[in-house]
């Protein structure tokens, strides 16, 4: 699983004209799962993200986690976040999990993130067409991968 993850002031994700997440201070998680994952990605990827320290103490410095500060998580599904460009100029997207696969990874992740957090999770729609926005606080953005954990 890779993970993007961005600091934000706020975030939300419409389909179509509708707000179907929104969240205030906390993290935006881009998500994509690839053929290769299992929930042993997923548990090593939520508990991960959980115990990331990227939100500021009173001294200005990244010392404080997602619960610490009682943040909020707006997750989105994107297989994109597996697409390849080593050949020609249209990305191959051979590496992201099919539906029959993402989609119970994708599920059991959200559901790890909901016990961590107190059930603060807003999620878009999987395999929607959707717009993201989001004020990037910092900006902080990092990437997680649980297939490259040294990342």
């Amino acid at each position: 699983m890779r993970a993007v993850i961005q600091r934000v002031s706020r975030a939300e994700v419409r389909v179509k004209d509708d707000v179907v997440g929104r969240i205030g201070v906390g993290l935006l998680v881009l998500l994509g799962v690839s053929r290769d994952d299992s929930e042993e990605d997923v548990r090593w990827l939520a508990t991960r993200l959980g115990k990331v320290r990227i939100f500021e103490d009173d001294e200005g410095r990244m010392s404080r986690s997602l619960n610490d500060i009682g943040g909020e998580v707006l997750i989105i599904s994107q297989f994109t976040l597996f697409g390849s460009m080593k050949k020609g100029s249209r990305p191959s997207f051979n590496r992201a999990a099919p539906p029959e696969t993402a989609i119970p990874l994708y599920e059991s992740f959200l559901q790890l993130m909901k016990e961590q957090t107190g059930d603060r999770v807003a999620t878009g729609i999987f395999g929607a067409d959707m717009k993201v926005e989001l004020v990037n606080d910092g900006p902080v953005t990092l990437v997680l991968d649980s297939q490259d954990r040294d990342f």
